[in-house]
């Protein structure tokens, strides 16, 4: 199955569950995950949706209230540079990221371009601190 047929497969179960959303039983009982063998969600599906697409994506608020709102073309794009400077510093499929972001716009550009990358992510909690002495 190549990207688009993946691609259309993806689509298909997010539409299927859209619309039995309100019936449960039904969604249950005829759901199937489709057999995506090459598919990137990053590439296969955000970046497909985004392109043109000036609609929020991504609603953060931040711990003193004020709210980031930005779109799928922005989100698409901003991931796309990220994704260019991991892949310059060297990041390849298989390699992995320590990251410690907070809840803000890096953590999820930073996300999108490790998954467009193949780059394995490993969150690491905010409690991890400067702080924590190691003996």
């Amino acid at each position: 199955m190549d990207s688009n047929d993946a691609a259309a497969a993806f689509l298909a179960s997010r539409d299927f569950i859209l619309k039995y959303r309100t019936n449960y039983d039904e969604a249950v009982r005829a759901f199937r995950w489709p057999a995506l063998t090459h598919f990137n969600w990053a590439t296969d599906y955000l970046d497909r949706i985004a392109a043109g697409n000036n609609a929020p994506a991504l609603y953060l608020t931040g711990e003193d209230g004020r709210e980031v709102v930005r779109s799928f073309v922005n989100l698409s794009a901003d991931s796309n540079r990220v994704a260019n400077y991991l892949h310059a510093l060297g990041a390849r499929r298989g390699d992995r990221l320590l990251l410690m972001l907070g809840n803000e716009v890096a953590l999820w550009e930073t996300l999108l371009a490790a998954m467009k990358l193949g780059v394995v992510v490993t969150p690491a909690t905010t409690l991890l601190t400067s702080s924590l002495r190691l003996s």
